[in-house]
């Protein structure tokens, strides 16, 4: 498969740069990725699409406070975007670094709010960094950070984005970008999907700056997907299990929901779901064989992005490319901020 597979025109007007009004206010496009039907309908309506006996599955990780600003010991001015913590009692971290020059191991960086973080190393595009004097590397990054917007919204965070840049449901610290489909979910809406008589169950997966960073090949084949990690736990598989031996749906909101369970089957042969915590590289292209996941809450996503390619998995690219067009013309709002979709997954042959 090539890159430009995946790639539509996108108006900048319609990538959200703020989030609506009230959660829920969005609009949700449901696409059949079996028939290739297209409805518009409201995130309100997400309960009446549910049935008792699904299941809806999470992504409880937290956004921390991940950019940082300050400068060098030679003065220069530098931006530390934290990517993950790697061990929070040593309070080591992988970050990117933007300044005018490499920084080099030893160097020490001054960061806004009284932190202060040595180089200790490059790691291929991005650095590992050691806090110093860091008892508390979360209240740390909270007290010194501000939320890490996605590079297409072009305001600087507020204290508003401290609130909507996050689930309600958010539990877990550790994303650097929140699992955005579950923005649009209050507490509301969740007490409206249980008196449906759907069961919300939880897992998380903490999102990296990786899952924004371009695909720069145009053979697909030849590129290596981020790293991210994530935590299944057994109340989780516990449910599912329940609800494919009832016929109930495993709903997965968001593709970092989707992602780790698919993750978590492809361990066991059989596609046998199993509880446990790792790594996943796992690259979602069309002809995928999903094991879990029936329906998919998203959010619209970057053309020639690897999240594209996945609900191209999910629910055949003529379908999703068809769906995008209908989003574009009528006014649909995209991204971290925008509107959401609801996608039947397309059968594969073994299912027909």
């Amino acid at each position: 498969m090539k890159l430009s597979d995946f790639d539509y025109a996108l108006p900048p007007r319609l990538i959200a740069q703020f989030p609506p009004a009230e959660r829920g206010a969005s609009r949700l496009l449901h696409l059949d990725g079996q028939s290739g039907a297209l409805a518009d309908r409201s995130f309100r309506d997400l309960p009446s699409l549910a049935e008792a006996g699904d299941v809806l599955v999470m992504n409880d990780t937290r956004v921390i406070n991940a950019r940082l600003t300050g400068h060098k010991q030679s003065g220069g001015q530098i931006e530390v975007l934290i990517e993950r913590i790697l061990d929070s009692d040593s309070a080591r971290v992988l970050a990117q670094v933007r300044a005018s020059k490499p920084p080099r191991a030893g160097m020490r960086l001054l960061l806004n709010g009284g932190a202060a973080a040595e180089v200790l190393g490059r790691a291929g595009e991005f650095y590992e960094l050691r806090f110093l004097d860091c008892p508390d590397i979360f209240a740390l990054i909270e007290r010194a950070g501000s939320v890490p917007l996605p590079p297409y919204i072009t305001h600087q965070a507020d204290a508003a984005d401290a609130t909507r840049y996050q689930t309600v449901y958010a539990k877990t610290p550790g994303a650097v970008a929140a699992p955005t489909a579950g923005l649009h979910f209050d507490e509301a809406m969740l007490k409206a999907l249980q008196a449906r008589g759907v069961t919300l169950a939880w897992l998380t997966l903490h999102v990296g700056a990786g899952t924004f960073q371009p695909v720069r090949v145009e053979n697909l084949a030849e590129h290596a997907m981020h790293s991210e990690w994530y935590s299944l736990p057994q109340a989780t598989v516990d449910v599912i299990a329940a609800a494919k031996k009832s016929g109930g749906r495993v709903i997965a909101v968001g593709t970092t929901s989707l992602r780790a369970l698919e993750s978590a089957a492809q361990v066991h042969a059989g596609g046998e779901l199993r509880a446990g915590s790792a790594e996943t590289r796992l690259f979602i292209l069309p002809g995928f064989e999903f094991q879990v996941v029936d329906r998919l809450i998203t959010n619209f996503h970057l053309p020639r992005s690897t999240l594209l390619m996945l609900v191209s998995a999910f629910a055949g690219m003529e379908n999703i490319q068809q769906a995008y067009r209908h989003a574009v013309g009528n006014q649909y709002r995209f991204f971290s901020y925008g509107d959401a979709m609801l996608i039947e997954r397309r059968r594969s042959a073994s299912e027909k």
